[in-house]
């Protein structure tokens, strides 16, 4: 077997990792563990100050992935962009489901979650916790669509809000600062 057959990144490469969603490629380093020598890639989530590595034979059943294709994003915004579709079930329920499509690293159902829990600004029904997931699913999706369209992270949040018809002068991005 050769050895960067399953080598799929490169140094520098943007990638998704479903739980921490969108992360740099440092490099490739190798660590001796239960004496075999194993091959990791360094990832960086620069705005969580977070590193992480990867094995390079784990890094598919562990869901990292390129950034997606302009396509894929153009399917998200087209879904958040549509009619919310919360289903009646206790909350607790939904905000698993959301959760989980959170933490799938897919832009189509994070946009989904954007969807269902958006508000307009006059609305002040929003429990704390679906503010939270709310913010957690727009953080998570603007930082895949400022990698794809190489604009900053805050114009990315402005433009999803835009998308989905709301005020964005008070951002996620403007209560970090």
């Amino acid at each position: 077997m050769a050895e960067n057959d399953n080598q799929m990144f490169e140094t520098g490469d943007y990638v998704v990792y479903p739980a921490h969603g969108v992360g740099r490629i440092d490099g490739i380093e190798t660590t001796k563990i239960g004496g075999m020598d194993v091959k990791l890639y360094a990832i960086t989530f620069e705005k969580d100050r977070m590193k992480l590595k990867v094995p390079l034979f784990k890094a598919k059943s562990a869901g990292l992935r390129k950034v997606c294709t302009t396509n894929r994003i153009d399917d998200a915004l087209t879904t958040i962009q549509g009619r919310s579709r919360v289903r009646r079930v206790m909350w607790s329920r939904r905000a698993q489901e959301y959760e989980t499509k959170i933490n799938s690293g897919d832009p189509v159902a994070i946009a989904e979650v954007l969807r269902d829990l958006k508000r307009p600004e006059e609305d002040n029904e929003q429990s704390y916790s679906e503010r939270q997931i709310y913010e957690s699913a727009l953080e998570r999706l603007a930082r895949e669509v400022a990698a794809v369209e190489s604009i900053t992270e805050t114009q990315a949040v402005t433009r999803l809000e835009e998308l989905m018809g709301m005020n964005s002068s008070k951002t996620v991005m403007d209560k970090a600062a």
